[in-house]
């Protein structure tokens, strides 16, 4: 984080003083240079710790698109086994607020299918005023973000709470707190956005004749929906988006929960993120701050990774479903979710 290539921009005007979370040091976050540094870029079709595969690999992505659509629920032991492993956050939670005694907590939070459902149509994954308020308060005790798949304007507008930290694109796109949108925070793969906007029409020109795929656009990375296609579909689906990736090495691709994802090649993802958020609000490095994590899918598994590796930290793995994961806790749906984050503020801040 710090060799990141980011600058105060003369013209982000209040910025400083604005981007502190409520509740941390006066410490600001700064605006990103425009293009990612060249140290950061990778090229695509090479497997490393940040999860690249060549998309040029059919067998791989439909491989991942299965394995992201279990065709039957656990075996009751087979998940009683997974929970002594990762056990129930919301079980758990007198030794989370214990780990949590005497240190600043940071919550750090995915939206499609943690603070909202996964539905079909990903425009109407709307969050429940209830979960609105939990998450409301949570961000008056403690300093909170949203870290997401989505564009930013677009959760934005789903949670609906200025008072919070928002990292769209799998954090490739960072705003603080303000209802300014235009206050730009970091985007380390704004050089992508015209690949980005390229490949988009093309995918969606190439998908058109596969019944029920959506491609949505999420500013500096692509989503390739599948939940609404038919399995027997899922073959093809994935050779038109290697057809189209074939030409774009700068991009990979990834797997999420019945959505393939293309990114720009650059090492950077919700762990990266989270590390920048950190480090950015003066808590990197302190023994004396605990962040939470809470995702349900694999791209949250950078996230939870990262703080295993740190040694402080706690994940809180989203899924019905065992699963390998590094998160120390689990919880089932976003239901558990909201219990959990409403009785959160039961932590001293």
């Amino acid at each position: 984080m710090a060799n990141q290539d980011v600058v105060l921009r003369p013209d982000m005007g209040g910025i400083a003083s604005a981007a502190a979370m409520p509740g941390s040091s006066s410490r600001p976050i700064f605006a990103c240079r425009g293009a990612a540094s060249t140290s950061l870029r990778r090229r695509s079709g090479v497997d490393d710790d940040y999860g690249a595969r060549s998309p040029c690999a059919t067998s791989w992505v439909v491989q991942a698109m299965r394995a992201s659509s279990p065709a039957r629920s656990a075996a009751v032991d087979e998940y009683a086994a997974w929970t002594r492993k990762h056990p129930s956050a919301l079980a758990s939670f007198e030794q989370i607020a214990a780990s949590a005694k005497g240190k600043q907590v940071v919550v750090f939070l995915d939206y499609d299918g943690t603070l909202s459902p996964i539905v079909a149509d990903p425009d109407t994954a709307f969050i429940t005023g209830e979960m609105r308020e939990a998450v409301r308060g949570v961000a008056k005790h403690f300093p909170a973000a949203i870290v997401t798949g989505r564009c930013v304007e677009k959760v934005c507008s789903f949670v609906g709470l200025s008072e919070l930290y928002y990292a769209g694109s799998h954090g490739m796109d960072i705003k603080g707190p303000g209802s300014n949108a235009e206050e730009v925070l970091l985007q380390p793969a704004r050089e992508f956005l015209p690949v980005i906007a390229e490949v988009y029409e093309a995918l969606v020109e190439k998908t058109k004749s596969t019944p029920g795929a959506r491609v949505e656009n999420n500013k500096f990375c692509l989503s390739v929906h599948f939940r609404c296609v038919d399995e027997k579909r899922w073959s093809p689906l994935a050779e038109q988006v290697k057809e189209v990736l074939r030409d774009y090495p700068d991009l990979r691709l990834n797997e999420g929960r019945k959505v393939l994802e293309i990114r720009p090649s650059i090492m950077w993802d919700k762990g990266k993120a989270v590390e920048f958020l950190l480090q950015s609000l003066g808590f990197d490095g302190r023994s004396d701050v605990l962040p939470l994590y809470l995702g349900d899918d694999r791209t949250d598994e950078d996230a939870f990774k990262m703080l295993r590796k740190r040694g402080h930290g706690l994940g809180i793995l989203v899924s019905k479903c065992p699963r390998e994961t590094d998160a120390s806790y689990s919880l089932q749906d976003p239901t558990e979710v909201y219990i959990h984050t409403y009785i959160m503020m039961q932590i001293p801040a």
